[in-house]
């Protein structure tokens, strides 16, 4: 098994591979994350992730039968990979870079260095995925792998009709849509992810001007 610590920058495409996809569909691909080989194990390690833990299963102990219950897993770690990002002066893992995040219950997270924060989980739908978003929009400057993750977990993309009527009901987006400057649309996208209005990013991103 590979334990892939999670940071803040990684929380929303972490949630997103929470979805319930099938068999078939590679949540890597889906989420929008890297896979990469591990040395001593078979599981693909999750590039993005500031420590990957390479483990061995030791033992599997059944914590019960009833709802919620599950299974603590003991393992033997074999390697550690450490981003040297995370590293301060003297090598050692700088806890404001490394940025980490706990999971709570229900929508609640724990940020280390911040407190608590929410971060809507996909449980009843399936999101387009990252792999749904055009690859203009993956590789602006402007979006983190957090406005990605958000972007991927809406259900449906905007119809044209309502992305038309979306322009025509508000005269800042048209305003920033006649610019032509791709980098000021992508801004105001971000505003509305920064929001948390995933639906009305998208439609700036689909409209045409």
């Amino acid at each position: 098994v590979v334990i892939n610590v999670v940071n803040y920058d990684l929380v929303q495409q972490t949630s997103l591979a929470s979805t319930e996809y099938g068999d078939c569909v590679n949540e890597f691909i889906k989420a929008g994350l890297t896979q990469i080989p591990s040395d001593f194990v078979k599981p693909y390690r999750v590039k993005e992730s500031p420590v990957q833990f390479e483990c061995k299963v030791t033992q599997i102990i059944p914590l019960g039968t009833e709802g919620g219950a599950g299974n603590l897993i003991l393992c033997e770690v074999v390697k550690i990979h450490i981003h040297e990002a995370i590293l301060d002066e003297n090598g050692a893992i700088d806890q404001h870079k490394i940025d980490l995040v706990s999971r709570l219950g229900g929508n609640w997270y724990s940020r280390s260095n911040q407190g608590l924060f929410e971060v809507q989980k996909p449980l009843t739908t399936l999101g387009v995925g990252v792999d749904a978003i055009p690859d203009y929009v993956k590789q602006s400057p402007v979006f983190n792998g957090n406005d990605l993750g958000k972007l991927g977990n809406i259900e449906a993309l905007p119809t044209k009709e309502e992305v038309s009527i979306f322009v025509k009901e508000n005269f800042a987006v048209k305003g920033v849509l006649s610019s032509d400057d791709q980098e000021k649309i992508h801004l105001e996208a971000k505003k509305y992810l920064n929001k948390d209005d995933i639906t009305s990013a998208w439609k700036v991103l689909l409209a045409k001007k």
